[in-house]
């Protein structure tokens, strides 16, 4: 376990959470790991400790994210990862907290994203104008980065601590999710909009009752807007969201209100993705048929959603399952992550399988600690190669990059 200053903000976060897993199917690893970084804290070939982001491919095959620590400044790095001959070399792209009273932003948690021209987009949980975390903007000029703020946030009405991803609409608008802040202190929606090369942010909604967002959002062809909150909802233990945009402003419906008395599990640390057909799937963290929690279904029908479990996992000496975020690869199986759990309890790398409307659980791979500690959410390659970050374990310590090959 890392001792980081902001690890009582991160038990809350999209990624951030600790369980063990325990699988329906057999307890074996069905695929092969191989570790493309170690991440450290000395030397020149060091690109920052504890990355935090989920990882993003660019057209050429390299590979991007985020360090929440580390770097120069001890603030967190934005870096990219270069295949060559098997060998995967480092550079960082960008050190934070490099501009006095780190104005610049400091310790980026959610990863990046492109644009189509190229250039990066994160956040940062802090620094900025007030201290309250920012939007970046990463521009690429024949191999030189220069780093630009889109937006510092107050804290007030705008929002504060920005701890997710962004997500980018074909407008070239960002939109991402405050962790605190807005109108009743509990976070908030917002979309930043560029104009001949300025920002205006924008707040869509503001959370009420301590829901506190703060996982990456995700955009259907029409526009409309799907999260996710740990808490709030109904009951008060986690929902899924949906933004709706109409006439210049945004309607908020409560696709789902989880409950810690129903089967379908609760306290959502994740968010939710589409499928082709308009269907949303994530995890619960607690809770389910057995209180390890749960992968879930949400399918649209006449202005209502159903609720559908998945897979129910099981807990391990009561301690509860948490899951990472959920991928979808082409054939309709889902993937995703377990904070710890797994063979040796350093984490693990699952997938699940739908057969004529029932599914089950795979185990691909369990981390040892050498190889990995804690991954984070993974993303797939036209090959059907899994990649993620683990954000502690390795070599050093600091956490990996790692290859699975299911």
């Amino acid at each position: 376990m890392r001792n980081n200053k902001k690890s009582i903000l991160l038990v809350m976060s999209c990624a951030a959470v600790f369980g063990f897993l325990a699988t329906a199917s057999p307890a074996f690893a069905a695929g092969s790991e191989q570790t493309l970084y170690n991440f450290c804290n000395h030397g020149d070939n060091c690109a920052g400790i504890f990355p935090s982001g989920g990882l993003i491919f660019d057209t050429a095959g390299n590979l991007y994210s985020t360090t929440s620590q580390g770097g120069t400044s001890n603030e967190g790095t934005v870096f990219e990862l270069m295949p060559n001959g098997g060998v995967w070399t480092e550079q960082t792209l960008y050190n934070f907290c490099s501009a006095a009273n780190c104005a610049d932003g400091s310790s980026p948690y959610g990863g990046v994203i492109f644009d189509t021209a190229g250039n990066l987009y994160g956040t940062t949980l802090g620094g900025g104008a007030y201290g309250q975390g920012t939007v970046f903007e990463l521009v690429n000029n024949n191999g030189t980065w220069t780093e630009k703020v889109l937006h510092s946030f107050t804290g007030g009405d705008d929002g504060g601590a920005p701890d997710a991803g962004l997500v980018i609409d074909a407008g070239g608008n960002l939109y991402g999710t405050t962790f605190s802040g807005g109108a009743y202190h509990s976070g908030t929606v917002f979309e930043l909009i560029p104009n001949n090369g300025t920002w205006t942010e924008k707040a869509l909604h503001w959370f009420k009752a301590g829901a506190k967002p703060d996982c990456a959002l995700v955009l259907d062809r029409s526009g409309n807007i799907y999260g996710t909150t740990a808490d709030g909802g109904i009951y008060g233990y986690g929902s899924v969201f949906e933004l709706i945009p109409a006439n210049g402003h945004w309607i908020e419906k409560v696709i789902h209100s989880f409950n810690i008395n129903s089967k379908g599990g609760y306290a959502l640390f994740s968010g939710v993705i589409l499928d082709s057909s308009g269907n949303l799937y994530g995890t619960t963290s607690r809770g389910g048929a057995f209180n390890g929690g749960t992968a879930f279904e949400l399918t649209p029908g006449n202005g209502s959603w159903t609720l559908r479990i998945l897979v129910a996992f099981k807990p391990i000496q009561s301690a509860p399952v948490e899951l990472s975020g959920l991928i979808l690869g082409k054939s309709g199986n889902l993937y995703g992550t377990t904070r710890f759990g797994g063979a040796h309890f350093y984490g693990s790398v699952f997938e699940l399988i739908p057969n004529n409307g029932t599914w089950s659980e795979k185990l691909l791979f369990s981390f040892n600690q050498t190889d990995g500690e804690a991954p984070w959410n993974v993303i797939l390659d036209a090959s059907g190669n899994l990649y993620g970050t683990t954000e502690n374990g390795g070599t050093y310590g600091y956490g990996t990059v790692f290859e699975v090959t299911p």
